[in-house]
């Protein structure tokens, strides 16, 4: 079994910046992928970015050069820097990982006003 926590979500104002992050524990050991998935009001949840174990990156298009995912494995915990925010990445951001099989965080409320 894998836990993940996340913190970092609130409300910024359009063009600012936050930074996610997300701690894992229990399994870590199992732990291949680590990512971001948000999920807005309406909208089926979506990728926003992924790292594998060795640091590969793949982000959604409407993302990239704006966020950027990175991972401390020592720490077990995931980033993700967001810039430049816009209002429609309002949404509720979920932690991803896989270890053996998908596990999820809680999420955190992502709020962009114009």
């Amino acid at each position: 079994q894998v836990q993940l926590v996340e913190s970092g979500g609130g409300l910024v104002q359009a063009g600012g910046s936050l930074r996610l992050s997300c701690a894992a524990s229990g399994s870590i050991f199992s732990i291949t992928a680590m990512g971001w998935y948000r999920q807005a009001p309406g909208n089926e949840r979506e990728l926003v970015a992924v790292v594998g174990r060795g640091g590969s990156t793949n982000y959604a298009d409407s993302v990239k050069g704006r966020f950027t995912i990175s991972r401390d494995n020592a720490k077990n915990t995931v980033y993700l820097q967001m810039n430049s925010l816009k209002p429609e990445d309002t949404a509720v951001y979920y932690c991803n990982c896989v270890a053996f099989r998908t596990y999820w965080g809680q999420g955190t409320q992502v709020t962009v006003s114009s």
